[in-house]
């Protein structure tokens, strides 16, 4: 990466290297991993997001990815808004980092052989930052840092060659892992800015990917809390359902598993839908933040359960955007009381970048993204009755 900036009579070229190449035992302790693109928010709907198309002559030859197919199976995601692919060129590698691991790397500042430039100083900093895209009342600040560590390269002077600087930045507590939302991110950057008299200074940023682990502790309690989802919902002397899931907590590459259980049917059902919907609130103090508690989980569920999926809702104090990753239809025709239609959907098959759920206390109140699963009844007149229950996701892999 780099930035080519006028200055005087002289060329400055800033090139900031990636993080540290992940060594053998890095990757053996899953301490730092290779994705092939940062997490967004946005879905994807082309089928053929994970095939590679590659640089032949011809332009239509498509072949599989061997290193996506070997990450697939170390439970990595599948190749997702893959880079545009320039023949003989190579695309930047980039690295997930656990949320404990150092960042260890360098810097380099080139300058045209032959050439000098005056400075008055060079300094590296790494950022934890939560960006705002849209300022919310009350806020005049569109970001805020929650980490800023800086480190001082090069005093005053001038400089004669090209120079490199190793960075280390350890024992950094990340409070959250990297997202990029639609209304918020969280970045954590390596900037390297050089200060120039009478000019502004010139910067670089390269972003690190943070993905966090729940500890052991965090995993049995989530293992206590973990108890069957089982709910009866319906229309008085028309309709009566029970419905269940399997378990609350789901990792990023799990199955939800449960049944439909049809008590009662005088409507006259034209089919049955299931959708994953992510809801992500800014603002409000973290008050919709998620309680990781049974009472907590059914209290956020059912309190969330009127707002129709696809739209964006906002307050005085928060805004939420609710966006609908994946949408199966489970069942056709009517049923018949008694009926069970069983219920399978796969994370792992979702064609977005899932994240864990964030509550207000990793964010600071912040914000919050939370899953919910979203059963809907379409009738003959085209009328949709549908019941929402929040689940809660973790990561289990890096990648």
């Amino acid at each position: 990466m780099s930035f080519l900036g006028l200055g005087g009579s002289f060329v400055l070229n800033i090139s900031l290297n990636a993080p540290a190449a992940a060594d053998a035992a890095s990757e053996s302790n899953n301490k730092i991993v290779l994705i092939d693109h940062v997490p967004r928010w946005k879905a994807h709907k082309n089928p053929f997001h994970g095939m590679k198309f590659t640089g032949g002559t011809g332009g239509d030859q498509i072949a599989p990815d061997p290193g996506m197919q070997q990450q697939q199976r170390q439970y990595a995601p599948r190749q997702l808004a893959r880079q545009p692919f320039r023949p003989g060129s190579t695309p930047p590698k980039i690295y997930a980092y656990e949320s404990s691991q150092d960042v260890v790397g360098s810097a380099t500042v080139s300058l045209p052989p032959g050439k000098k430039a005056d400075h008055l100083g060079i300094k590296i900093s790494f950022l934890g930052r939560v960006d705002l895209a849209n300022a919310m009342e009350g806020s005049n600040r569109p970001h805020y840092d929650f980490i800023s560590l800086s480190k001082e390269l090069e005093p005053p002077g001038t400089m004669y060659t090209s120079r490199q600087y190793p960075f280390h930045f350890g024992n950094l507590e990340k409070m959250a892992e990297t997202y990029h939302g639609r209304h918020v991110s969280v970045r954590y950057l390596i900037r390297v800015s050089i200060e120039r008299k009478f000019l502004p200074p010139l910067t670089k940023d390269c972003e690190v990917v943070v993905q966090s682990l729940p500890s052991q502790s965090t995993l049995e309690r989530y293992a206590k809390l973990d108890q069957p989802i089982k709910m009866e919902v319906g229309i008085e002397d028309c309709l009566h359902i029970e419905f269940e899931y399997e378990k609350r907590f789901h990792h990023l590459r799990d199955v939800i598993l449960g049944k439909v259980h049809f008590l009662l049917v005088r409507i006259k059902i034209k089919h049955m839908e299931l959708a994953v919907i992510r809801r992500e609130t800014v603002g409000g103090g973290g008050s919709n933040g998620m309680d990781i508690s049974a009472a907590g989980a059914d209290a956020a569920a059912n309190s969330s359960s009127s707002k129709s999926p696809g739209n964006v809702a906002s307050s005085a104090n928060a805004l939420t955007e609710t966006q609908v990753l994946v949408k199966y239809e489970i069942m056709d025709g009517a049923p018949i009381k008694d009926e069970v239609i069983p219920v399978r959907l796969y994370l792992g098959g979702i064609p977005a970048d899932l994240t864990p759920t964030y509550d207000g206390s990793t964010t600071n109140g912040r914000f919050n993204v939370r899953y919910f699963l979203n059963l809907v009844l379409v009738d003959m007149e085209d009328r949709r009755y549908f019941k929402q229950q929040e689940i809660v996701l973790y990561r289990q892999h890096l990648g």
